[in-house]
């Protein structure tokens, strides 16, 4: 089964927090999703953590990426 038409193939969730804290910034980003992990003492590390035990706020932040056309950057 091919990946070929998901934008997110290839990436990991440190790439996709990481390239929307470049894109955004921390406080741009939590305005964007509204999650205290972005908002209260933020780093990549506890952001992964949350996130993968979160299945919504994931879903937010891939979204985001997505919508960002961060992905194309790359």
């Amino acid at each position: 089964m091919t990946q070929a038409n998901n934008p997110l193939h290839g990436f990991t969730l440190e790439q996709i927090v990481t390239a929307l804290v470049d894109h955004f910034g921390w406080p741009a980003l939590a305005n964007q999703i509204d999650i205290n992990c972005f908002k209260q003492d933020p780093s990549v590390k506890s952001s992964l953590k949350f996130l993968r035990k979160t299945p919504w706020a994931r879903q937010k932040v891939e979204d985001l990426f997505v919508a960002q056309k961060l992905y194309q950057q790359r």
